[in-house]
């Protein structure tokens, strides 16, 4: 239930005129991203994943994580995208190789902050999450093991 308090407030936060105009000088396709991003970290955790990061950078590496977690015992590098309504092209059909290939690189990097021996030994999925902020609501779609290394 707290989830559920946490991601309304949000969202109401999300509603105000200046975030949906991207008022604050930040394009109005990023202030979409960044609320798909919370709605599905939300998601996630109504799910059972332990989030444990958001949007992780490298500084060695161009790119980010959109969200980290852990769902049991496997280490979760989460994509999220993002779209205003359905049709066209899926969200998730944006997680193309090039994307994949960063993810990837990032993901080395953040096992490199493990102790070796977890670092071998943690079992390690790729996952896209695709939001589609509709009208009617916020659906999602969950791709677990949607790539591998």
């Amino acid at each position: 239930m707290w989830i559920d308090i946490q991601a309304w407030a949000l969202r109401k936060m999300d509603s105000l005129p200046a975030r949906r105009t991207g008022q604050r000088g930040i394009p109005v396709h990023l202030v979409t991203g960044e609320q798909g991003e919370r709605e599905a970290l939300f998601h996630l955790r109504k799910l059972g994943y332990t989030v444990v990061a958001q949007r992780w950078k490298s500084a060695k590496l161009w790119g980010d994580i959109d969200l980290v977690g852990w769902d049991g015992p496997t280490l979760c590098f989460v994509e999220v995208k993002t779209r205003g309504a359905r049709g066209g092209m899926t969200a998730e059909s944006a997680v193309d190789r090039d994307k994949r290939d960063m993810l990837r690189r990032m993901a080395r990097a953040y096992l490199k902050g493990f102790p070796e021996k977890l670092r071998v030994d943690v079992p390690v999925r790729f996952d896209v999450v695709s939001v589609y902020l509709l009208p009617t609501g916020t659906e999602f779609e969950l791709y677990r093991g949607a790539f591998g290394w």
